[in-house]
C-alpha cells in the first residue's frame, strides 16, 4: 500500500454510533469524567507494557520510565493525554476504537431510556472509556504506535463522532498513545491549568504511574528578565492506593479508586482493604457495588479481580480468586508469592491461588454478614440487587454453604409480602414447638406460591412456609438440605408428615380402605396423566392438589434441565384429593361414566392451574366445563 492510499475512511459499528449519541446527552452534567476515563486507559496501557516487557525487555525501547502526560492549549482549545505504554497497531486501532467488542451490547443499549440519571449509571456500568472524549470534544484524534513496531508503522485515527472515522499510517518515533481532544465551544473551561490539576487530583491521584503536567509559568523577575521555561511536575501521588496503609487512605480516595476499577458512576456499597503477611503475602482491596453491572446475569461475561504480582500488573478479570457466585465483587489482589510470568492456566492449578481464593471468599462473606447484622436496611438493598447471584453459592461453594445460607433472604407466609426479607434464622426463631423441618413451596410467581392449595393445612396449624418463586429456587433447595439442624422439606413432595400428634396414619389407612373402590375408579380414569391418586390431609378448603414423587424432579428444575438441552424421562404427578370436600363427594357418587370423566378431568386441570401450570390441552378443559354447565342449566 502506498502512502497516498494508506488513509481510509471507515464506519463505526452501529452500537458505537448509538452509544455516542446517548452518552453525549446523558452525561452532559458530569462531563469532567472524560479525564478520569482517558487517564485510566493510559494507566492500563502502561501496565500492559510493563507486563509484556517481563518476557521481552526490548519493548521498553530504552524508555523504562512509564508515565502519563496531560497538556493543554487554551488558544487552540485542545487537551492532550499522552502515555508511553503499549500503544496500538493499525488493526488494534480499528478494532478497539471502531467497535464495542463486548457481549451483551445490544441488551445494554436496549436498557437505555429517556431517564438521564438512569442512563448515566448504565453507561458507567458498561465502561465507556475512550468514547467519553466526545462528551467535551467535537473532534478527537489519536496518534499511536505499538511497542516493538517500526516508527513507520504509527497510526493516526480521527473522528468527529458522527458515524465515521479515518485511519492513516504515519511516522511516529515514540511508542504509546496520544489522545488529542478538540474541545466544543461550551467545554473550553477544561483547557485550564488549575481545572485540569484539580481533576487529576480528584479522580486519578491513586494511579500508580506519574501523571505529569508542565509546571506553572513563573512571573518575570523584577529586572524584567523572562523567567525560565517551566519544567514538568507530577500532579498525582503516583503510588498504588492498595499499597498504602488503611489509616492513610480516606473514604473519598477508596470510592474514587472503586470507580477507577469498576467504571461505575456510583459509590461502592462497602469495601475491605487487607494486607496478609506470614506464610503467604498478599494485599487485597475488595469492593461490593450498590448496583449490579449490566451483564451480571451472563455467567460467561469477563469478571474477576485485577491481578498484580509484586505491584506489577498481570491481568484484568482474574476469575480464579473468587467463586462465580461472587462475580459482582470488584477490586485488586497483589501477591508477592506468584511468578511474574503466571498465566490463566497456571492460576487454575496453583496452591497459593487456591489459598488466596479461600481467604478472599470468606472475607467477602464476612463483609456481608457484618452488613446484615449492623444495617439490615442496607443489606436488604444489596439482596434486592444481588440475591439471585448469591443463591448460586450453596451449589458452587460447599465449604461456605452454611455461611451463604445465613445470608439468604426469603418471602414467607409469616409476612405475606413478596419482599424477600426473612432469613432462615428468623424462620427457625419462629418455629412451632416440636417442629423439626423448614417447609417451603416453589412456584413460578409469588402469587402462585402464596395461593398454593398445599399451604392450607400449614395456615390452619400456624406453621410458616417459605414462598419460593425465583427460577433458581428449586435448584437452590436441592443443595441446602438443612439449616441449624432442621431439614428442608418441599410441601408438595411425597406424603405429608407434619410430625405432630394431629397426624394419625391409621385414620388415613381407614380413609384409603373405605374409599378404595372410588380411588381405583379415579386411578383408571386418570392413569394416562397421573402416577397415583390418594387421599390427602394437606387440604382444608380445596378439593384436590398435585404432589410430586419423593425423588421426582420439580417443574422449575425440569425447565432448567430441558433448557440446557438434556432429555428427561417423563414424570407424572400424584393427584391428591380432599375426601371431605363436597365436590369430591359429588364425584364419588357419580354413576354416569361420561360425567364422572368430565368432573375428574376438570378437577385435575384446576389443580394444575392452581400450581400456576399451563394446560397442555385447554380446548378439552373448556369442552368439559361447557358440557357440565349445559347439564346444570338443563
Amino acid at each position: 500500500m502506498t502512502t497516498e492510499t494508506q488513509q481510509e475512511t471507515l464506519g463505526f459499528q452501529a452500537e458505537v454510533k448509538q452509544l455516542l449519541q446517548l452518552m453525549i446527552h446523558s452525561l452532559y452534567s458530569n462531563r469532567e469524567i472524560f479525564l478520569r476515563e482517558l487517564i485510566s486507559n493510559a494507566s492500563d496501557a502502561a501496565d500492559k507494557l510493563r507486563f509484556e516487557a517481563i518476557a521481552d525487555e526490548s519493548l521498553l525501547e530504552d524508555q523504562p520510565d512509564l508515565s502519563v502526560r496531560v497538556d493543554f492549549d487554551s488558544a487552540a482549545r485542545t487537551i492532550s493525554i499522552t502515555d508511553n505504554g503499549i500503544g496500538m497497531s493499525r488493526d488494534d486501532v480499528v478494532k478497539q476504537l471502531g467497535t464495542i467488542a463486548r457481549s451483551g451490547t445490544a441488551e445494554y443499549l436496549q436498557a437505555m431510556s429517556s431517564d438521564t440519571k438512569k442512563d448515566a449509571n448504565l453507561i458507567g456500568q458498561f465502561g465507556v472509556g475512550f468514547y467519553s472524549s466526545f462528551i467535551v470534544a467535537d473532534r478527537v484524534e489519536v496518534f499511536t504506535r505499538r511497542a516493538g513496531l517500526e516508527a513507520a508503522e504509527g497510526v493516526h485515527w480521527a473522528s468527529a463522532g458522527d458515524g465515521e472515522f479515518t485511519v492513516e499510517t504515519i511516522e511516529r518515533p515514540q511508542r504509546g498513545t496520544q489522545v488529542r481532544l478538540h474541545l466544543r465551544d461550551d467545554a473550553t473551561e477544561f483547557a485550564d491549568d488549575f481545572r485540569l490539576r484539580n481533576l487529576i487530583r480528584k479522580y486519578s491521584d491513586h494511579i500508580a504511574f506519574p501523571v505529569v503536567m508542565k509546571a506553572a509559568q513563573q512571573p518575570a523577575g523584577e529586572d524584567g528578565e523572562a523567567a525560565e521555561e517551566p519544567g514538568d511536575e507530577t500532579v498525582n501521588t503516583a503510588k498504588a492506593l492498595w499499597t498504602r496503609p488503611r489509616t492513610e487512605v480516606s473514604d473519598e480516595e477508596y470510592q474514587e479508586f472503586y470507580r477507577h476499577v469498576s467504571h461505575d458512576f456510583q459509590d461502592a456499597l462497602l469495601w475491605s482493604h487487607n494486607k496478609v503477611e506470614g506464610k503467604r503475602e498478599y494485599t487485597s482491596l475488595l469492593f461490593i457495588p450498590k448496583q449490579p453491572p449490566y451483564d451480571l446475569w451472563n455467567r460467561e461475561s469477563p469478571r474477576g479481580l485485577k491481578l498484580y504480582v509484586q505491584r506489577v500488573f498481570i491481568m484484568d478479570d482474574a476469575e480464579q480468586f473468587l467463586p462465580l457466585y461472587l462475580r459482582f465483587v470488584r477490586g485488586v489482589v497483589d501477591s508477592n508469592d506468584l511468578s511474574l510470568n503466571v498465566s490463566r492456566e497456571i492460576l487454575q492449578q496453583d496452591e497459593t491461588v487456591e489459598a488466596i481464593r479461600s481467604a478472599l471468599t470468606k472475607r467477602v462473606l464476612d463483609m456481608l454478614e457484618k452488613l446484615a447484622r449492623d444495617d439490615a436496611e442496607q443489606y436488604q438493598s444489596f439482596w434486592t440487587e444481588f440475591g439471585r447471584a448469591l443463591k448460586e453459592g450453596p451449589a458452587e461453594d460447599f465449604a461456605n454453604k452454611d455461611k451463604v445460607a445465613g445470608l439468604l433472604r426469603f418471602a414467607t407466609t409469616q409476612t405475606g409480602k413478596a419482599d424477600q426479607d426473612q432469613s432462615l434464622a428468623d424462620y427457625v426463631a419462629r418455629k412451632q414447638e416440636g417442629q423439626d423441618k423448614i417447609y417451603f413451596v416453589t412456584a413460578d410467581s409469588f402469587k402462585a406460591a402464596s395461593s398454593s392449595p398445599q399451604l392450607e393445612v400449614f395456615r390452619k396449624r400456624g406453621i410458616e412456609v417459605l414462598l419460593l418463586s425465583d427460577p433458581i429456587d428449586e435448584w437452590l433447595m436441592g443443595q441446602l438440605r438443612e439449616f441449624d439442624g432442621m431439614e428442608f422439606r418441599d410441601v408438595r413432595r411425597g406424603e405429608l408428615d407434619l410430625g405432630d400428634s394431629d397426624d394419625k396414619p391409621e385414620e388415613k389407612e381407614k380413609d384409603d380402605g373405605e374409599h378404595k373402590e372410588f380411588l381405583d375408579r379415579l386411578r383408571e380414569q386418570l392413569q394416562a396423566e397421573v402416577e397415583d391418586v390418594r387421599v390427602t390431609d394437606r387440604l382444608t378448603d380445596s378439593p384436590a392438589c398435585l404432589a410430586i414423587g419423593e425423588f421426582d424432579m420439580g417443574a422449575q428444575m425440569r425447565r432448567i434441565m430441558e433448557a440446557s438441552g438434556q432429555q428427561l424421562p417423563e414424570s407424572k404427578p400424584v393427584f391428591e384429593i380432599n375426601i371431605e370436600h363436597p365436590l369430591i363427594q359429588r364425584l364419588e357418587s357419580e354413576a354416569d361414566e361420561q360425567r364422572f370423566g368430565d368432573l375428574a378431568g376438570v378437577l385435575l386441570d384446576q389443580a394444575r392451574l392452581a400450581e400456576g401450570q399451563q394446560l397442555e390441552d385447554p380446548g378439552s378443559y373448556a369442552q368439559r366445563v361447557n358440557r357440565l354447565l349445559l347439564e346444570l342449566s338443563a
